[in-house]
C-alpha cells in the first residue's frame, strides 16, 4: 500500500515490525493513534473526506482517489460509508497478511496451551 521502491518499506512489512517492537498492546495503541489522526473529529469516524484530508499525516499522501475509495469500501464492514475504530483496526490487520498469519499462529498456540492445561486438570 505505501510506496514501493529501494529503501522504502511496504505497509505490509511495517505492521509486523511495529508489533515486534512494541508488542501487542503497543501495536493496538499505535492503531488507535492512527485512527485518531485520520478520523473526522466531529463525527468520530473515518470518512472518505477525512481519510483524503489527513492521509499525509500517516505518509499515505501518494494514495490515489480510487485507492482511498477501495480502502474505505474494504474496511466498511457495516456499509455505513465510514470506518469506526474497530473497522479501521480490522482493516489494518487485513492489509498486513504477514501480521494476520502471525496472529493465527499465536491464536492456535494459545488454544493448544489452553486445551493442554484443561487436559492436565482433568487427570
Amino acid at each position: 500500500m505505501a510506496g514501493v521502491g529501494k529503501g522504502v518499506i511496504d505497509f505490509e512489512d511495517l505492521l509486523p515490525m511495529i508489533a515486534n517492537k512494541l508488542g501487542g498492546e503497543g501495536l493496538i495503541n499505535e492503531l488507535c493513534n492512527g485512527f485518531q489522526l485520520l478520523m473526522d473529529k466531529d463525527k468520530g469516524v473515518i470518512t472518505l473526506d477525512s481519510l483524503r484530508n489527513n492521509s499525509a499525516l500517516l505518509g499515505l499522501q501518494d494514495l490515489k482517489e480510487d485507492e482511498l475509495v477501495s480502502m474505505m469500501r474494504e474496511g466498511d464492514l457495516d456499509g455505513d460509508g465510514a470506518l469506526t475504530q474497530m473497522e479501521f483496526c480490522v482493516l489494518m490487520f487485513r492489509l498486513s497478511p504477514r501480521l494476520m498469519e502471525e496472529s493465527w499462529f499465536l491464536l492456535e498456540d494459545a488454544l493448544h496451551q489452553q486445551l493442554n492445561n484443561h487436559d492436565d486438570a482433568s487427570i
